[in-house]
C-alpha cells in the first residue's frame, strides 16, 4: 500500500469512527418506567354499630316505671335494668307500651324484652322466657281510713278496682267471678286509686310496691291498707321473646353481678327505704 493510499485510509476510519462516536452522543437512554402504584389503597371495613335492646315497659306503675315532669321513663325497674344492662355490656332503650298488648310487641319482635313488674306464672312461661326472678312482690288491699274492711273476703260483694290484666284483676274475679259488676277495671292502678279516693270504689286491690307507693305519697287521700295471707307471694322477672337464650344469659348474669356487689340492694333501698328481706317462694299463678 503506498502512502497516499495509506493516508486516505487514515482519514476515512477517523471520519468513520467521529460519526459513530456523535450518533452514539446524540441518542438519549430513558430508563425504564416504575410500574405505577395502586391508586386505590382497601381500607378496614367499618365495625358494626352496636346492637341498641329495645325494652317495653308501661310507664304508669310508679314507683317500678313512671314518666317524670320531663317525660322521661323512670322507676325502680328502669334502675334495675340499666345496672344490669352496664354489668352485661349491652345497650338498652326504653319505649313506653301500654300494658295491654306489652306481650304481643315482645312476641312480633318489635321489643326485645320488657321490663313492667310483670310477674313469673307457668302460664306465661308456655309463650315467653323469664329472667331469674328480681323482686318478690304481693297483692295488697287499699282502702279509706274509715274502712272496715280486714281481709280479702270482705270484698265479695263490694265494689272493687282494679288494672285491666293485672294478679289484682285476676284475684278480684275468682272472689266475685269474672263477668261481675262490682269490678271497675282501669288502665292504670293510679286511676283505680283515684276512683277509691272519689268514692266510685270500695277498695283496689295490686301490687303492695305500687300501693304503697301511692299512699306514702298521697297522704292527704287518708288511705289505709290491709294485707291478707291469702294472696299468694309473687316474683317480677324480666320476659324474652321464647328461645331467646343469648340474651336471656346476659340478663341474668347481670342481674347476678348486679346482687353481688350491692348495686341491687341500693336500688332498692331507694325505692323502698330498706334492703330487700330474704327471697320469698316462687310464684304460682299471677300477672302484673
Amino acid at each position: 500500500m503506498n502512502t497516499i493510499s495509506t493516508r486516505r485510509f487514515l482519514q476515512t476510519s477517523a471520519l468513520l469512527i467521529t460519526g459513530l462516536l456523535l450518533s452514539a452522543c446524540g441518542k438519549k437512554t430513558e430508563a425504564p418506567a416504575a410500574p405505577a402504584a395502586s391508586a386505590v389503597v382497601a381500607s378496614a371495613p367499618a365495625a358494626a354499630p352496636a346492637k341498641v335492646y329495645v325494652v317495653g315497659t308501661d310507664a304508669a306503675y310508679a314507683p317500678f316505671e313512671s314518666q317524670n315532669e320531663k317525660g322521661e321513663i323512670v322507676g325502680f325497674d328502669i334502675d334495675v335494668v340499666s345496672a344490669i344492662a352496664k354489668k352485661a355490656g349491652i345497650e338498652v332503650k326504653f319505649v313506653n307500651t301500654p300494658w295491654e298488648g306489652i306481650f304481643k310487641t315482645l312476641d312480633q319482635g318489635d321489643r326485645d324484652f320488657l321490663v313492667s313488674a310483670v310477674t313469673i306464672t307457668d302460664e306465661r312461661k308456655q309463650s315467653m322466657d323469664f329472667s331469674n326472678p328480681y323482686f318478690d312482690a304481693q297483692q295488697l288491699i287499699a282502702v279509706k281510713a274509715t274502712s272496715k274492711i280486714s281481709k280479702f273476703d270482705d270484698l265479695k260483694k263490694l265494689k272493687v278496682g282494679v288494672q285491666t290484666g293485672t294478679t289484682g284483676d285476676e284475684v278480684v274475679s275468682k272472689l266475685q267471678g269474672k263477668n261481675s259488676t262490682n269490678i271497675k277495671r282501669f288502665e292504670s292502678t293510679p286511676l283505680a286509686l283515684k276512683e277509691l279516693e272519689a268514692g266510685g270504689v270500695d277498695a283496689v286491690v295490686a301490687d303492695n310496691g305500687v300501693v304503697i307507693n301511692y299512699v306514702t305519697n298521697n297522704a292527704g287521700s287518708k288511705f289505709k291498707t290491709v294485707a291478707d295471707k291469702a294472696f299468694a307471694p309473687e316474683q317480677y322477672g324480666l320476659p324474652v321473646k321464647k328461645g331467646n337464650a343469648d340474651l336471656l344469659g346476659k340478663l341474668n348474669k347481670g342481674l347476678a353481678d348486679i346482687k353481688a356487689d350491692g348495686t341491687y340492694d341500693q336500688i332498692y333501698a331507694k325505692y323502698f327505704g330498706a334492703a330487700p328481706a330474704a327471697a320469698g317462694a316462687p310464684a304460682s299463678a299471677a300477672s302484673k
